[in-house]
């Protein structure tokens, strides 16, 4: 194996056992896949095949806790968010490489002060109701988009708007996953037909999540998880910092 498959394989175990225990792995791959020398828009498109299977395995297992809400049926969310994910995909493949690495600081920036409040400061509120169902499909529609064309700190964004507009968390988490990973899935259909996919890469990192994500979950109950969000939120500071220098 060579040094960059082997820095992407352990980058990937982080990713899926981060993304088990607490979110946020595609701040690990990223970074280790533009170390490995991608540039910024090749570099997240493989991260969003990549991470791919096993958001979909989350969002199986979790597949009979997934619902709607009142005025919003669980298929008319599946069809806004994925509808979203399709244009943000597009979107993304429309923008020129060295835009995207203009625009990637302020995406992980934004990424990382979601994952931030989510993790520290989201208050909980079983149960209250915010807003209706058709600003719950718009909001919906748009982080499918913001999904799509990059995603980072999207499933806080979106444990946020289905619990704002009425779910119960551990309803809205299952929820979330299932419809993560058909947004993800819109975008990576589009993907596949990106010129210059690595699948070596591809495939080493998929793998590496999948054996991270299992190592997590067998970890959840060992680890200090707030802990690992500290570690995760300073990741993505550094990986901000470190963007925006190499940009200037």
């Amino acid at each position: 194996m060579s040094l960059n498959l082997l820095i992407l394989f352990l980058a990937a175990l982080w990713a899926g056992a981060q993304n088990a225990l607490a979110g946020g792995g595609s701040f690990v791959t990223l970074p280790a896949l533009m170390l490995t020398g991608l540039d910024a828009r090749l570099a997240n498109i493989t991260s969003t095949i990549a991470l791919f299977p096993g958001q979909v395995s989350a969002g199986y297992l979790g597949r009979k806790n997934a619902a709607g809400m009142e005025g919003m049926s669980l298929r008319a969310l599946v069809a806004v968010s994925v509808s979203g994910g399709i244009v943000g995909a597009l979107l993304l493949l429309a923008t020129p490489p060295s835009f995207f690495g203009l625009l990637l600081p302020w995406l992980v920036l934004f990424g990382t002060s979601v994952f931030a409040w989510g993790s520290f400061f989201r208050k909980s509120t079983p149960g209250q109701r915010v807003f209706g169902a058709r600003t719950a499909l718009l909001v919906q529609f748009l982080i499918g988009v913001y999904g799509g064309y990059y995603g980072g700190g999207n499933g806080f964004l979106m444990l946020a708007a289905l619990t704002l507009a009425g779910q119960a968390v551990r309803v809205a988490g299952a929820t979330k996953n299932m419809v993560i990973a058909l947004i993800n899935g819109s975008a990576v259909v589009l993907f596949l037909f990106t010129p210059g996919l690595d699948w070596a890469r591809i495939g080493v990192v998929a793998a590496g999540a999948l054996v991270g994500g299992w190592v997590g979950v067998w970890a959840l109950r060992r680890i200090d998880e707030k802990m690992l969000r500290i570690g995760i939120v300073i990741l993505g500071l550094a990986l901000t910092v470190g963007l925006f220098v190499r940009g200037r």
